[in-house]
């Protein structure tokens, strides 16, 4: 039996305080692993399920350029955005919060396809939380009650993609009601993922490009010294455009001699921006 815990919320530690500040709080919280440090600043990344190229790339440079600051990145486990983000904070060496939508022991985690990586999230430090029994099933209605959790756990949210109509969406609602801040990655307007996220940019929230401005935004330490771009981390379209822009060139010289389609032209040019690679100016478009 895994060492499944609980806590009742008159007894919440201050690192799960702010809990205690949304509607309807849970009434006690079971856990695995590790809670976090009370100083420790806890973001929520959450996506898609039916993520693209572009929101999985941005998700992992983003988390990655995280590396080193002191914060915990909470997600739900589901498909997608979700253990994309789980597995980007482990890989950086950061520690990161699973709160998913069923109970936690062994027989029931949810999905059954990130059993193994809900173990390695209790191995590193991080922690598995749920206000629902151990033995607990997910239901439709588990996943809101999840998303609440979520969203009031954290200081802040980062949406990286969203479809209109979406959990992802209704997670940034409630932290926009629990007066937290809501940061989102701007997408695509060819794409429906970015739809969401698009959407709540004009709605408000934060857009955020690089993990130095959303650290500059959380009030955490930059990083120094970073290393200098790795071209081994660029999918092949990227690698076509950041070949081509050896010296400066227009979007219309980047189209012709890419020969790449003018969705997966915008969408790896944004990426290349997001990893810091390349920058348009005066018209033109030049490695950093």
């Amino acid at each position: 039996m895994p060492d499944i815990r609980y806590i009742k919320k008159e007894n919440f530690p201050e690192s799960l305080s702010a809990l205690l500040e949304i509607p309807e709080p849970p009434e006690k919280l079971y856990w695995r692993g590790t809670l976090p440090d009370k100083k420790t600043v806890l973001l929520s990344v959450v996506g898609s399920r039916k993520y693209s190229e572009y929101g999985r790339g941005a998700c992992e440079h983003i988390i990655r350029g995280l590396s080193g600051a002191d914060i915990i990145i909470v997600s739900g486990l589901a498909l997608g955005i979700d253990s994309i983000a789980h597995r980007a904070a482990l890989d950086a060496g950061l520690k990161t919060i699973a709160v998913p939508g069923s109970g936690l022991s062994d027989e029931v985690i949810y999905p059954r396809e990130h059993f193994f990586l809900a173990q390695e999230i209790i191995k590193k430090g991080g922690a598995l939380i749920s206000e629902f029994e151990p033995d607990f099933r997910a239901t439709q209605y588990s996943f809101p009650k999840r998303n609440r959790i979520m969203a009031g756990l954290s200081s802040a949210v980062l949406v990286v993609e969203a479809e209109m109509r979406s959990g992802t969406l209704i997670t940034a609602r409630l932290a926009l009601d629990y007066g937290r801040n809501v940061y989102a990655i701007p997408g695509s307007i060819f794409s429906e993922n970015a739809k969401g996220t698009n959407w709540l940019i004009k709605q408000g929230a934060t857009p955020v490009t690089s993990a130095d401005e959303l650290l500059e935004e959380l009030g955490l330490e930059k990083k120094n010294n970073e290393a200098e771009i790795d071209t081994g981390d660029f999918s092949p379209e990227e690698k076509i455009i950041f070949e081509i822009i050896s010296e400066p060139a227009t979007r219309d010289t980047l189209f012709e001699l890419s020969g790449l389609p003018p969705e997966k032209l915008t969408s790896a040019m944004s990426l290349l921006e997001i990893k810091g690679a390349i920058k348009e100016e005066g018209g033109f478009i030049r490695r950093c």
